[in-house]
């Protein structure tokens, strides 16, 4: 059974973020998705990659954060929960797209609630960063990931973008290390329309129910680590396919992060299939501390 997904206000920010930093030493693997305030820069189809990056990087700079999902799991699939962290977004502040965000608010999300009850960025970053740092050994996970993971980093790093594509890979390499987008992992699949599907779909296919609403961030990262455990599951595909790709541009996210030794991991071998995720540390013991 799927664990709920809690909503994660500044009341209960505190108390939700220990319970996902104590849960890290287990669940290595991080679904994520964000909801943002639509694009002001829109690329056109035939767009190159440096114009499609560059209209990416002016997007995510100007425009703040409304909500992101974060799904834990572990390398079987096993879901541990999903948290939704909901930021301050003023609509009489902050800028916005307004075709964007009258489409999230059909779909659920309370922009009143944002402006009362938000989380503040600046105070968020310095927390989640410092619970980074304890675990580097995560395995992070998006679906159609370009911009989820564009503003994750901008969330952590608190400031602009790199300034070329390049630079951008290399710096999601460092904070995250080992990502994985599934909608380009779709390709590698028979029968997934070479990965050309949006996740409800992909999942429909794959017979996952959903839960929760959908374009809510805790509902789709949610979603987002029940395809990826069903793929893995289903379709035999080495990692070298896919780790570190994004669906959309060129240049792989090669991680810099130094992983613990080979003699610490559990590595699973199940019906024959290569393990889809290496890294797992067995049976240590942790000390826990959040920092005030």
């Amino acid at each position: 059974m799927v664990a709920a997904i809690i909503p994660v206000w500044k009341q209960n920010f505190g108390t939700e973020i220990s319970r996902l930093e104590r849960a890290l030493f287990k669940y290595k693997v991080v679904s994520i998705d964000t909801e943002f305030p639509g694009f002001i820069l829109n690329t056109p189809r035939d767009g190159s990659e440096t114009e499609r990056y560059k209209d990416l990087k002016f997007n995510v700079d100007a425009l703040k954060l409304i909500q992101l999902g974060i799904t834990l799991s572990d390398e079987r699939g096993t879901i541990f929960g999903t948290w939704e962290f909901n930021f301050c977004f003023d609509l009489g502040e902050d800028l916005y797209v307004l075709e964007s965000v009258e489409f999230l608010k059909k779909n659920g999300l309370d922009f009143d609630k944002h402006a009362r009850d938000g989380i503040h960025m600046s105070g968020f970053a310095k927390i989640f960063t410092a619970v980074l740092a304890k675990h580097r050994d995560l395995f992070w996970v998006t679906f159609h990931g370009l911009y989820d993971l564009a503003y994750a980093l901008g969330l952590i790093t608190m400031a602009p973008l790199p300034n070329s594509v390049l630079g951008f890979t290399t710096l999601l390499g460092s904070v995250f290390g080992r990502v994985v987008d599934v909608k380009y992992m779709a390709r590698f699949c028979k029968g997934l329309c070479g990965g050309e599907l949006g996740l409800s779909k992909l999942a429909s296919i794959l017979r996952i129910e959903r839960k929760g609403g959908a374009h809510q961030a805790g509902s789709d990262s949610l979603l987002t680590a029940l395809v990826f455990a069903k793929i893995n599951m289903v379709f035999p595909i080495h990692q070298l396919l896919y780790l570190g790709s994004l669906y959309g541009i060129q240049p792989r996210i090669s991680p810099t992060i130094t992983p613990p030794p080979l003699s610490s991991y559990c590595i699973p071998q199940i019906n024959n299939v290569p393990p889809f995720l290496y890294g797992m540390p067995c049976n240590q013991d942790f000390m826990y501390y959040i920092p005030t």
